[in-house]
């Protein structure tokens, strides 16, 4: 196995964080070696509150990943959310001295660095900023500018935006973990990245991530992305709705909610009823399936009203010819495609983490819930070029956690990376003199 072609995602999220570890076949396809998940205690609404807890969570899903794939895990593609996320419009210029020369990546990485100096508000950071179409000269409307003459580059760039806290914490804790941040993703490029097709991207796509704290949503049209936004709720305000509606312990109200939720009240008869087991000595207490869909539908149709108020905002709503793509735990709600349609009068469809993805040594793991996990690593794999003398090796001999820590000391993972994120490099900077 060549180390140099493993890729890990690590996806922090509010109910889980999960591990995955990835490669590419030669059919240029996914191979997911690797899956490792635990529960999420120090993360609310995708944002870190504890940070030892956390740090205790991503060890736990790393070192399940590394079990299973037989990877000695050090560097990662971390996922990012939370309600902190923004996004806004510009555009860019760059006047091109050697008017004879043709336009490369240099001009393009350039221009993209260009756009990491604008100024944001106070306490925030540029986390991406994606080109769209560019213009060359006079030329409106070009996709990929490279190999072309012109004196003048322009380009419209999408540009992400978070809290510089909240990235820090992010770090903080991949660090204490004891492992190395390659990459800060923002989640719903990468779950695009793992559910929608090229062909969806072109015709104009929606893609709706239901987590458990926030909904994520990130717009295409032309194979380009138009939108992004983090709505701040998920499947968690769900079971505390349900929690509080039928008077239950919180663990009981989400195993109603997994077991026996619907997001359509109307599917459900009055004759069909759950027993709960009451606390000691008190009586089981009878819960209607349909008043438990009732309570459902009431938050789930907040949640897509919210949705479709960004997709209305973004001005894109009359040319989204792929409609609307449901994926997160949230999604699998019973009846969600249906209420969606509903809603929104556009089409949907439940995805699923395959569409890149050729096989997985764990299958019944390609749930909607890992979607964000699948998609760092195609992300990974496809955006990130690393040249770096921390990998993720694969183990030759059987060592425990803590033998491995010892022969691959953090302060040792030092490397270089090509990179035009000068603001998460100031980070490892940061991080790297901390530990000095």
């Amino acid at each position: 196995m060549n180390s140099s072609e493993i890729v890990v995602g690590l996806d922090i999220g509010t109910t889980k964080i999960a591990c995955l570890v990835g490669r590419k076949t030669e059919n240029n396809k996914i191979e997911i070696l690797g899956i490792g998940k635990s529960e999420s205690i120090g993360v609310t609404r995708g944002v870190v509150s504890n940070i030892e807890k956390t740090v205790q969570s991503i060890r736990a899903a790393v070192e399940d990943a590394e079990r299973e794939s037989g990877v000695n895990i050090r560097l990662v593609n971390v996922g990012i959310a939370g309600q902190h996320i923004k996004s806004l419009q510009h555009r860019g210029m760059r006047t091109r001295r050697n008017v004879e020369e043709e336009i490369s990546q240099l001009d393009i990485d350039a221009l993209v660095e260009d756009m990491h100096k604008l100024v944001m508000l106070p306490g925030e950071e540029i986390i991406h900023a994606l080109p769209q179409e560019y213009t060359v000269d006079s030329e409106t409307g070009i996709k990929d500018p490279i190999g072309m003459c012109g004196s003048r580059l322009e380009a419209n760039f999408h540009i992400i935006t978070g809290q510089i806290t909240a990235i820090k914490n992010i770090y903080k804790c991949v660090t204490k973990a004891g492992l190395t941040v390659d990459a800060l993703t923002l989640e719903p490029l990468g779950s695009a990245a793992a559910v929608l097709s090229e062909e969806e991207k072109e015709a104009g796509v929606v893609l709706v991530d239901i987590g458990g704290g926030t909904t994520d949503v990130a717009i295409f049209q032309d194979g380009i992305i138009r939108h992004t936004a983090v709505i701040p709720f998920g499947g968690n305000i769900i079971t505390e709705d349900i929690k509080q509606g039928c008077t239950i312990m919180r663990n009981q109200a989400e195993l109603l909610k997994v077991k026996f939720g619907s997001a359509l009240a109307t599917e459900n008869k009055d004759t069909e009823i759950v027993c709960i087991p009451g606390l000691k000595g008190r009586e089981a207490k009878e819960i209607s399936l349909k008043n438990l869909a009732s309570i459902i539908q009431a938050r789930m149709d907040e949640i897509i009203e919210h949705v479709y108020y960004e997709i209305r905002n973004s001005g894109y709503e009359k040319k989204l010819i792929g409609g609307i793509v449901l994926t997160g735990g949230g999604s699998q709600l019973k009846h969600m495609k249906q209420l969606v349609e509903y809603i929104t009068g556009m089409d949907c469809r439940i995805g699923y983490p395959n569409e890149h993805v050729v096989k997985a040594k764990n299958e019944n793991m390609l749930i909607p819930a890992m979607s964000t996990g699948v998609g760092l690593v195609i992300y990974g794999l496809e955006k990130f070029s690393v040249n770096t003398s921390v990998e993720n090796q694969p183990i030759t001999t059987p060592a425990t956690s803590a033998e491995k820590k010892a022969t691959t000391p953090l302060k040792d993972t030092k490397r270089e990376v090509k990179e035009s994120f000068s603001f998460l490099n100031s980070i490892k900077q940061f991080f790297d003199a901390e530990e000095e």
